[in-house]
């Protein structure tokens, strides 16, 4: 009988420990939501206030505005990635030049030993 009794009061101190947990768990995620909520509820009031005043043209919203500057950023991104996709096409299109400039070097090098090659053998038969 004491054995059960012992359970029993360990279940209650467990569930007490947990029930415990749950309700600090609660309370330092609902904190730190809040805190979240009011970070981002700043950055975005300072932004579009920003936006406003240095961003938007004549008669223009601030949603407007930056639709305006996300797609103005987007073609921006798009043009630098085509440029950089030339540039990579151009720089293989230099190597394949300076790879065919070696060979024609080697090969020029291989003739040029082999004729040094034929001089000195025939050189000792005269």
């Amino acid at each position: 009988m004491s054995e059960s009794k012992l359970k029993k009061a360990n279940e209650k101190i467990a569930e007490g420990v947990t029930d415990s947990y749950k309700k600090i768990e609660d309370g330092v995620v609902g904190g730190y939501k809040k805190i979240e909520e009011g970070v981002v509820d700043g950055f975005n009031k300072m932004s579009d206030k920003f936006v406003d005043k240095f961003l938007t043209h004549e008669g223009e919203t601030v949603e407007d505005a930056k639709k305006r500057l996300a797609e103005e950023q987007a073609a921006r991104e798009e043009a630098g990635k085509e440029a950089a996709e030339k540039r990579v096409a151009a720089g293989q299109v230099n190597m394949g030049a300076g790879t065919d400039i070696g060979r024609a070097s080697v090969e020029a090098s291989r003739e040029i030993a082999k004729a040094s090659v034929e001089a000195s053998r025939n050189a000792g038969k005269h």
